[in-house]
């Protein structure tokens, strides 16, 4: 689904030639241990060009564009889609990738909801969307009852009015809000009816003269410095905003919750553009990060689950033994899917998602 590391790392290797060997990859912002990268290179003797982003939207743009010079792209799901079916990835060699066999069946059986028989891309991290709360100011404005797991927190208008105050902020992100609002009035999240859709307006309209920000990265800091009480957001980076409020001791307790109503899981997929310049590197950079050394170290690092079964005896217990991000079965049988907006919807979704960060 992310942090603030906007700059090009370009990892030099130890005693590597002019001539040495390069992939490039594109991911999410602050979504890896740079120990792995160093040791990639110092593994693999290819040099690594480590760009990052931090919306869907930015990379599919890079991507439908073509030429993007990128070996490793990291989409989410529903977007992975899309761009498989514009023709903007190839398909895996599996001969390349042992590895492939430490990857983890519930979650590849889903990821093939994006990416039939998983033929294009393989699980990075995978987590829910949910809300991040500073337990003490929400109690503090709402009471000892609370609704912090509830989307009542943040869908009723009369709560948000009383958040107002310490801050509210929402993600950046309509395919992820949008299928929120439509779980919470108990309407297909996955619904393509753009008259289904908009009845998501007004219950966005009501509650956004409440809202501070709409942004993908920044409530992680805002929330661990206690700057805001409420945050709509990915689960990794509100627990990460949490650990990081935890060590600085500044008194403040965040909280994750997937709500109650149902939350959407999302997957973050590892693939290879058509027009890779070294596709042969890249299929070795993806078999690198399905080690199950690597993977676990990945996730000990982001605090977030992964697709890779074979790393899971390797993980922190405070990673595989929280709830927030390995969810039990019972959660995991709450949790949806959606799929892509056909071209049409997905401008009403956009002409929707406009307004009401407009306020208009």
């Amino acid at each position: 689904m992310k942090k603030l590391m906007l700059a090009s790392a370009s990892l030099a290797l130890i005693a590597a030639s002019a001539t040495a060997e390069e992939v490039r990859v594109y991911n999410w912002s602050d979504y890896i241990d740079e120990a792995l990268l160093e040791k990639f290179e110092a593994e693999t003797g290819i040099d690594l060009i480590y760009d990052v982003f931090d919306s869907n939207e930015l990379l599919e743009t890079k991507m439908l564009a073509g030429g993007s010079g990128y070996d490793v792209v990291v989409p989410s799901g529903t977007f992975l889609q899309r761009q498989i079916t514009a023709g903007a990835f190839q398909k895996l060699d599996m001969a390349k990738l042992p590895n492939i066999a430490n990857m983890w069946d519930v979650v590849s059986s889903r990821t093939e909801q994006y990416d039939p028989e998983n033929a294009y891309s393989i699980n990075y991290m995978w987590g829910t969307t949910g809300i991040g709360v500073n337990v003490g100011k929400v109690k503090e404005a709402l009471g000892e009852d609370a609704p912090i797991d509830s989307l009542e927190l943040v869908l009723n208008p009369d709560n948000m009015a009383k958040l107002a105050d310490c801050g509210v902020h929402m993600l950046d992100a309509p395919t992820e809000m949008v299928p929120m609002v439509l779980q919470f009035l108990g309407e297909d999240p996955d619904s393509h009816d753009p008259d289904v859709i908009a009845k998501t307006e007004p219950v966005l309209a009501a509650v956004r003269p409440h809202i501070q920000k709409f942004h993908s990265s920044e409530y992680i800091n805002a929330l661990a410095n206690g700057d805001i009480c409420v945050a709509i957001g990915w689960s990794g980076d509100i627990l990460q905003a949490r650990d990081r409020a935890d060590e600085a001791e500044n008194g403040v307790e965040i909280a994750y919750h997937a709500a109650k109503e149902g939350a959407q899981m999302w997957f973050d997929q590892m693939a290879i553009p058509t027009d890779a310049p070294n596709p042969d590197a890249a299929h070795t950079f993806l078999n690198f990060i399905m080690d199950a050394q690597n993977m676990a170290d990945a996730s000990n690092y982001v605090y977030y689950a992964n697709g890779n079964l074979a790393s899971q005896p390797l993980l922190e217990e405070d990673v595989i033994g929280d709830p927030a991000i390995y969810p039990d079965a019972a959660t995991l049988e709450n949790l949806f899917t959606t799929t892509p907006y056909p071209p049409k919807v997905q401008r009403v979704v956009t002409r929707l998602w406009t307004k009401i960060k407009s306020g208009t």
